[in-house]
């Protein structure tokens, strides 16, 4: 008898997947009735007002993309030949003659192959970048959460040469493959434009990444020590930009490797 209830209770065990995907589309749609009748009655009674601006255009942290015009003839490109870009929040109030400038990061590439792949990548191509972004963090405009840079003028400079904008225009056909690595020409190319736009007469300014933007912040802060006012106070801030030459013990390349 024992048995015989134990084999009762196992009725669903001989379902077809006919019967179970039907059984799970009851049970997810009875959820969404049970879901959606709880919050609606939950904001009735609560007096919370639930409503939402999901428009984008109202966001004031939503900061357009700005290709890099000059670009092309300085012979600054991304891996794939497009143009490089930034994205660029004017200051105001006390904070209009300060900057921050913040390094994207994305790793680096060290193969053809892998240049190749990353070339179809935002990491790779002004093609693929969203042509807007938005601005958290230290790149916030809202004070309670960015207090110290919040009214500064704020530039994201999108990393598209797949090593820390340092390379160098040489070699760059091989097997068939078209890769342009021209990071210093396009470090170059930025600090031209935005000098231009009002960065030469900083008077505090912040030069920071993550990341292999962290190294870039490395390689060149005694570079954008030197572009600027000799009177500006200038201070660079690379976050995990140390990378050591080193085994990786990552936990997947152990659980992956053969």
């Amino acid at each position: 008898m024992p048995i015989a209830g134990f084999r009762s209770l196992l009725w669903w065990s001989k379902w077809s997947k006919k019967d179970w995907a039907i059984a799970v589309i009851c049970f997810a749609f009875i959820f969404f009735v049970f879901s959606f009748f709880s919050d609606s009655w939950y904001a009735e009674h609560s007096g919370i007002n639930h409503t939402f601006d999901l428009n984008p255009a109202n966001d004031p942290d939503m900061v357009d993309l700005t290709l890099l015009q000059n670009a092309k003839a300085k012979g600054a490109l991304c891996l794939d030949g497009s143009l490089p870009g930034y994205h660029f929040q004017k200051g105001f109030g006390s904070g209009s003659g300060n900057w921050v400038l913040h390094i994207e990061g994305g790793g680096w590439c060290d193969t053809i192959s892998s240049c190749s792949w990353r070339k179809m990548t935002p990491l790779g191509s002004s093609d693929y970048m969203e042509r807007r972004v938005h601005f958290s963090g230290i790149l916030s405009s809202d004070a309670s959460q960015n207090p110290d840079f919040y009214n500064w003028n704020k530039i994201k400079i999108r990393y598209c040469d797949g090593a820390s904008f340092a390379g160098h225009p040489v070699g760059e056909t091989k097997n068939g493959s078209i890769l342009h690595f021209r990071g210093q020409l396009i470090w170059e190319a930025l600090m031209d434009e935005l000098l231009s736009v009002g960065l030469s007469k900083a008077r505090q300014a912040l030069l920071s990444g993550c990341s292999a933007g962290g190294l870039a912040t490395l390689i060149h802060c005694d570079d954008f020590r030197e572009l600027l006012p000799k009177d500006a106070t200038v201070k660079c801030l690379a976050d995990a930009g140390f990378f050591l030459d080193e085994y990786d013990f990552h936990l997947l390349n152990l659980l992956f490797c053969t």
